[in-house]
Parts: structure tokens; C-alpha cells; sequence
């Protein structure tokens, strides 16, 4: 730590139970590394209180957001790293992965003169969104998981379910006299009539813990601007619009509408040659790099916009010839169109219309030429 004064730049490789630092100067060269452990977290804040304030690079894995925060109290300044880039750069070095070259791989990128290394630092206000949005998903699917061992339960003992919904009200006023039988009269085993009631139990306090994080996001709308002009969208309801706004974050890190639907998994690729050709381009799919739960949501607006009608509707016509073939594209043609709106109405902080106002500027449709005025006759047309 004596040389602290000449460090301009650190690394930090993450890990589970503690870091590894690497401090380099002006000149690129490593002056010092040290092992932060992650145990105790006043020790931890000491620690970094005594490194100097400087740029430090994070790889974006499993646990940056406590680190960053820590580090941005310290008075360091934290960058985050995309772990795909930083692995491709390292293959393409022809260097060993290890803790060590790791750390001295992260503090040797701030000396790139372009930022291609870096993505986006979510601040905690953002994390926190994202946080309440999967935890709704995870006690979604986990709902999902159980309605399903109920079914395969009642298919393994040959009940035939009598509703159409088996978990609505009449449903579940069903499985409640199923499992409440006395074991002479019912048609289940003792073993699958009481794991049945478990999983009644348990499917019961899943729906409740739902419905309680369903009213903290929906609390958390009401005071979301953005969230509330894309629900001005067709197709998208409260739940899309909050989980929009959580995946995106801030809107101002998208230079367009196309960055952010590239950024959405909804720009198409292909990896044929370039050539000329007649047929359909081979190999032609959406990217993989971005955000899962964006796609997932803009898809699903994209479904709901279509059965509404209008422009919508009219997009996912032609693209499928009517519905008759490629509606999976369809879709994803819709959604990229419902992608680009919403950056429009995010940026500009105005609500959706389907017939919006002209560009400021442009001259209007039904104007007269040269003069901007409406073209309507001076004096009644003669018969």
C-alpha cells in the first residue's frame, strides 16, 4: 500500500467468498495485488477505505451490485465489465484463466482507448425494480410447477378432473372434498390423497405470497411516468409495462429505438454470405445477447396489440399472409414495431395515439402548396 499514490486504475475479479485486486499505474504497470474477503463486511469496508480512489473495473457476474455499491461508499469509481467480451478478449490472448490473470485482465482494460469492454451500471433503484420482478416470476413458475404435480397426481390415481379450470372456484372446492374423503370411500391411495393435500397447502400460500408482491408492483406503477405512457400502448398491461421499465432501466442509455430492440432480442440476424440470391437467407434468427425477460415481454404485448386490431394487426397480416404461415415472425415483427414506439414515447414523454400529430416542421397532408394553410376552397365548388 505505499505506492497508493501512483495508482491510477484497478481490477476486481469476483468471485463467491471474496475478490482479487490489481492495481496498475499510468504506464500500465501492476504495482500491487491484494485479496479482498467478503466474510466480514466491516473488515471489507476498511479495506477498501485505505485503496485509493480510482477507477476500478468489475466484471458484470453473480454479486457485482453489493460490491459496487460498496465500492461507490469508499469513494472508488466502479465500471462494469461484460463478462462475454472479457472471456473473448482473454481466448484471443491466449491466456490461462486463473483468479490472478483475471484481476490483471479487468485493471489492463481502462487502458483501451475505446469503452468496448463496458456495459451499463443498473444504480440500486433499478436493481431494486428488478429484484420484485423476479421474485414475481420465480413464485410464478414455482405456482406453475405445482398446479402441474397436482394434475400429474390426479392422472397417476385415474381421477378425472370434472371443470374445465381446476384451480377456479369450483376446482378447488373440488380437491378440497377429494382429500378430505374418508380413505373407505376414496378413490385415491392414503399416500397420494395426503401429498395432495400438501400440495393444496402449498400451491394455497404460493398464491398468497403472489398476491402480495402482485400489489407492491402494482403500488410501484402508480408512480412509474414511463411505465404509465406504455400502458398507453395497446397490448400492454401493468405487469409488461413494469417489467419494461425495470429491464431497461434508463432510457437514455439507447441512442434509438433500434439500439433498444437489438438490445430486446428482436432485431433479426442472418448468417448467410451476402451474396445475391433468390431464396429465403439461411440461418436468419434473432441475437442471443440482450435481455431474455425484454423479449418475453415485448412478444406478449405484441399478441395482446394483434388481437386489438388496427396497425397492429395490420403488421402481423402482412407479414403472415393472414395468419396463414410464419406467424412466429409475425409476432416478433409486431413486437419490434411496439419496441420502437415505446423508446419514442419514453424519450419524447407523451402518450401513445394512433394517429399522431405530424413532425414539427413537415408540411401537413391536406395543406396548400407553399403556403402551410388548410387546402379548402375559398368559395363553394359550381355544380
Amino acid at each position: 500500500m505505499r505506492r497508493s499514490a501512483r495508482v491510477t486504475h484497478m481490477g476486481l475479479d469476483i468471485h463467491r467468498n471474496f475478490s482479487q485486486a490489481t492495481a496498475r499505474d499510468e504506464q500500465g504497470r501492476v504495482l500491487w495485488r491484494a485479496r479482498l474477503p467478503h466474510a466480514d463486511r466491516q473488515v471489507l469496508r476498511r479495506q477498501l477505505g485505505e485503496w485509493p480512489k480510482v477507477p476500478v473495473v468489475l466484471e458484470a457476474t453473480f454479486g457485482w451490485g453489493w460490491l459496487s455499491d460498496e465500492l461507490a461508499a469508499a469513494g472508488q469509481e466502479p465500471h462494469l465489465a461484460s463478462s462475454r467480451k472479457a472471456a473473448g478478449w482473454r481466448d484471443a490472448q491466449g491466456i490461462a484463466k486463473s483468479n490472478r490473470t483475471d484481476a490483471d485482465l479487468l485493471s489492463d482494460l481502462w487502458s483501451e482507448k475505446k469503452r468496448w469492454w463496458e456495459v451499463w451500471l443498473a444504480p440500486p433503484e433499478v436493481r431494486d425494480q428488478r429484484e420484485w420482478l423476479r421474485y414475481r416470476m420465480s413464485l410464478v413458475r414455482l405456482q406453475t410447477g405445482i398446479k402441474n404435480r397436482i394434475h400429474a397426481t390426479l392422472h397417476r390415481h385415474g381421477i378425472v378432473n370434472p371443470h374445465s379450470d381446476l384451480f377456479g372456484t369450483a376446482g378447488r372446492r373440488w380437491l378440497a372434498l377429494l382429500v378430505s374423503e374418508a380413505p373407505q370411500q376414496s378413490l385415491m391411495r392414503d399416500s397420494g390423497r395426503r401429498t395432495l393435500k400438501g400440495q393444496l397447502l402449498l400451491l394455497e400460500q404460493v398464491r398468497r405470497l403472489i398476491a402480495q408482491a402482485t400489489r407492491e408492483l402494482r403500488q410501484q406503477v402508480r408512480h412509474l411516468p414511463p411505465a404509465l405512457r406504455l400502458m398507453s400502448l395497446p397490448g400492454i398491461s401493468w405487469v409488461l409495462a413494469y417489467s419494461i421499465v425495470a429491464e431497461i432501466g434508463r432510457i437514455e442509455r439507447f441512442r434509438s429505438g433500434r439500439n433498444l430492440a437489438t438490445y430486446s432480442l428482436l432485431v433479426p440476424k442472418a448468417d448467410d454470405t451476402g451474396d445475391e440470391s433468390d431464396t429465403t437467407p439461411l440461418g436468419r434468427r434473432i441475437g442471443h445477447a440482450g435481455r431474455l425477460t425484454l423479449k418475453w415481454a415485448w412478444i406478449e404485448a405484441a399478441h395482446g396489440a394483434v388481437r386489438r386490431g388496427g396497425r397492429f394487426k395490420a403488421i402481423f397480416d402482412r407479414r403472415s399472409d393472414n395468419g396463414k404461415r410464419d406467424r412466429g415472425r409475425a409476432y416478433i415483427a409486431v413486437a419490434h414495431e411496439l419496441c420502437r414506439i415505446a423508446y419514442v414515447l419514453w424519450k419524447k414523454e407523451v402518450n401513445y395515439t394512433d394517429c399522431p400529430p405530424p413532425r414539427p416542421g413537415s408540411p401537413s397532408a391536406t395543406s396548400r402548396p407553399g403556403t402551410g394553410q388548410p387546402d379548402h376552397p375559398m368559395v363553394p365548388a359550381l355544380a
